[in-house]
């Protein structure tokens, strides 16, 4: 069972939440309503002070993506690539894991045997995002708190996750579970909360008040607030390709870790204006073929890649290439662990770096701060960029990659995190952008409530 009563702390109030063993609680709430929160109360424990009454297991399984990324830095240390004559591939997968064979239904329900002899650097981030989750449930807990389970993760390994947790309700396990998006509600969720301004205003049973619940996060207003015609006058680097030269262009792509092939024989060409969605399951190589054409992976070199024109290892500088490009990934998140406040996070959107190491000037400083307002965090200006939740730091990121208009907008999950309302946003305010050819987008999804009638072309990974 887990216990609150007359709870204050971490940015929200609890007035009284009791949850028991055997229920599927899905607490829903917009990015700015305190819902990421939640799960930090459960995990650190809070002190007598912010409470009447606490009651937490001590087997209770935490899994969020603070935690995640903590286990992302912890492997980042532990790389010995510069001293071995190869990528170092990570801590195998199954080392994460305890009782393996006992439980290898729910890791076979994951898709994740055949993973479990890779290393960690070598999963993808719906990979690691299953792998982390199965950390958790294989300690046999008792209680299993999960922020946002379903983010990162295919169509087919959602309905896998489902089929497991409903089997660990069925064990009478109690699963707790945050999410921003109604739709993203399970068929094994019995009971519904709803975090508003800070408040758990709603909670019961979910025939009873999953209406109300539905109602409150529709009425939620996106933090975006932008149109393509305030940016049409900012973009800093003006086409000048040659007439049908593609942005991209891939020839018998290859890549992998290793012995082990990622993708091979794969043909991408994308021209100006050529809007194109890429999709495919957990591991078919989205996220590696992102970084093929950003150059932030090494075989980039080895391909016969061409971007805007120019051959890959032809003697091109990296940052010719990136001053053209704009990008938000799950990578580019995750690498973004060094002290930064967020108007400094959006202003390295200007110079491609992770981090600030110019001195900007001042039409640059106004031009970030203008991105903040857009973004409805200009009060959040000064603040660290690792304090703020998970969905604020993908709004920056997402104005890191906007700001400077750029001729290639590579997308991979830039929605991760965001609730109903910003993902509208950024879809409709992407619609727009291309309608007005202010930039080609390259974006990779999970999701298909975000296939859009602007891509042009569509490329399935991994059949």
């Amino acid at each position: 069972m887990i216990k609150l009563h007359h709870f204050n702390g971490y940015g929200i109030t609890i007035p009284h939440f009791s949850a028991s063993a055997g229920q599927g609680w899905c607490i829903i709430g917009s990015n700015d309503s305190g819902v990421d929160r939640f799960c930090d109360v459960i995990g650190r424990r809070p002190d007598d002070s912010c409470f009447d009454e606490c009651v937490i297991p001590e087997t209770a399984g935490i899994f969020t993506f603070n935690r995640q990324q903590a286990l992302f830095e912890e492997e980042l240390r532990k790389d010995d690539t510069d001293f071995m004559d190869r990528l170092d591939p990570g801590t195998p997968a199954a080392a994460f894991l305890s009782d393996i064979d006992q439980h290898s239904d729910l890791i076979e329900a994951c898709n994740m045997t055949d993973s479990l002899h890779k290393g960690y650097r070598q999963l993808s981030s719906g990979q690691s995002r299953k792998l982390c989750l199965l950390r958790e449930i294989t300690r046999g807990v008792i209680c299993l708190v999960v922020q946002n389970p379903y983010e990162g993760v295919d169509p087919q390994s959602c309905r896998d996750l489902n089929t497991m947790f409903l089997a660990l309700r069925e064990k009478g396990v109690l699963l707790i579970m945050t999410l921003n998006n109604t739709g993203d509600i399970p068929l094994w969720c019995t009971h519904v909360g709803a975090f508003t301004n800070g408040t758990l205003s709603i909670q019961g049973p979910r025939e009873e008040v999953l209406p109300q619940v539905e109602q409150l996060v529709a009425s939620a207003l996106p933090a975006i607030e932008v149109s393509p015609a305030e940016m049409e006058g900012e973009r800093l680097h003006h086409n000048t390709l040659q007439e049908k030269v593609p942005l991209v262009q891939l020839c018998n792509g290859f890549a992998g870790y290793g012995d082990q092939t990622v993708f091979s024989g794969l043909d991408l060409c994308i021209s100006e204006g050529q809007h194109t969605l890429i999709t495919g399951p957990n591991g078919s190589g989205k996220s590696t073929l992102v970084q093929l054409i950003t150059g932030d992976h090494p075989l980039c070199y080895s391909n016969d890649l061409k971007m805007f024109g120019i051959q890959r290892g032809s003697g091109e500088s990296i940052w010719d290439i990136k001053r053209n490009l704009g990008v938000v990934s799950p990578d580019l998140h995750r690498n973004h662990y060094i002290p930064g406040s967020s108007q400094q996070v959006v202003l390295s959107g200007l110079f491609d770096s992770i981090g600030l190491y110019q001195k900007p000037d001042k039409a640059q400083q106004q031009l970030a701060l203008k991105w903040l307002h857009r973004l409805g965090m200009e009060e959040k200006a000064r603040q660290p960029f690792r304090r703020l939740t998970y969905a604020q730091q993908r709004l920056l990121l997402i104005g890191r990659a906007l700001i400077k208009v750029p001729q290639l907008l590579l997308l991979d999950e830039p929605t991760q995190g965001l609730d109903q309302a910003n993902r509208a946003a950024l879809l409709d305010l992407l619609e727009g952008v291309a309608a007005e050819q202010l930039c080609t987008i390259l974006y990779v999804s999970h999701r298909e409530d975000e296939y859009r009638t602007f891509f042009q072309q569509h490329l399935v990974m991994g059949r």
